[in-house]
């Protein structure tokens, strides 16, 4: 998370926005207009919401959410605090990534980096992603049609003592989804694997399978 001390550094010296293409708050959310290009989108505190067919190059905020519309093609999309929402035939040529919130991304999009949270659930549909999946806290669904050419990997989580047994995670790998690379499982989580998905080597947890359209409740 160097990256948004950096963020926070450079906002608090220049608060303006540096170009036309470029803006840089501390404070306030970010609009954009639909087709129009930019380069480094940067907030603070405040939410980003990226229109349809919008193309930039970094879109991050420390606290906030960040949404976008159709065809939307950038870089990465980062947040600390707050989830990520993408719509249909999002492209990336780097990832996603949140600390606490949750990601979601719609079909039709190709993502060239990783996907990583730690406190948020994960879900993609139809999605092409050429990275891995990483998480700590929350479950991961890839969804329908989806191929990951990484792995999955959730990290066993740091924390002192509790007398309430932590919940496990839900991993589902759903209908016609693909996963290459391993799955590995630092914490005990509930696997769910479609009896039409493939999937890469398991570490760490025992395979359900499901042949209905949803995975079976908890």
């Amino acid at each position: 998370m160097k990256r948004f001390l950096l963020l926070l550094t450079l906002a608090v010296a220049a608060p303006q926005a540096m170009a036309d293409d470029d803006i840089s708050k501390v404070n306030g959310s970010i609009q954009t207009t639909a087709g129009a290009s930019y380069r480094d989108l940067e907030t603070v505190n405040g939410s980003i919401q990226l229109a349809s067919g919008v193309n930039a190059r970094s879109v991050s905020t420390v606290n906030g959410s960040i949404r976008t519309d159709e065809n939307v093609t950038a870089r990465n999309i980062e947040t600390v605090n707050g989830g990520i929402r993408a719509g249909r035939n999002l492209v990336l040529s780097s990832g996603l990534e949140t600390v606490n919130g949750s990601i979601f991304v719609d079909r039709g999009s190709r993502i060239s980096g990783d996907v990583t949270t730690v406190n948020g659930g994960i879900g993609l549909v139809a999605t092409q992603l050429d990275g891995d999946i990483e998480t700590v806290n929350g479950d991961i669904t890839v969804g329908v049609d989806s191929v990951v050419r990484g792995g999955i990997k959730v990290e066993r989580p740091s924390f002192g003592i509790s007398f309430k047994a932590p919940r496990k995670p839900r991993i589902i790998i759903g209908p016609n989804a693909v996963v290459e690379g391993a799955l590995q499982f630092e914490r005990d989580v509930v696997l769910y694997v479609h009896d039409s998905a493939r999937i890469g080597p398991v570490t760490g947890a025992t395979v359900q399978h499901f042949s209905s359209e949803t995975a079976p409740a908890n």
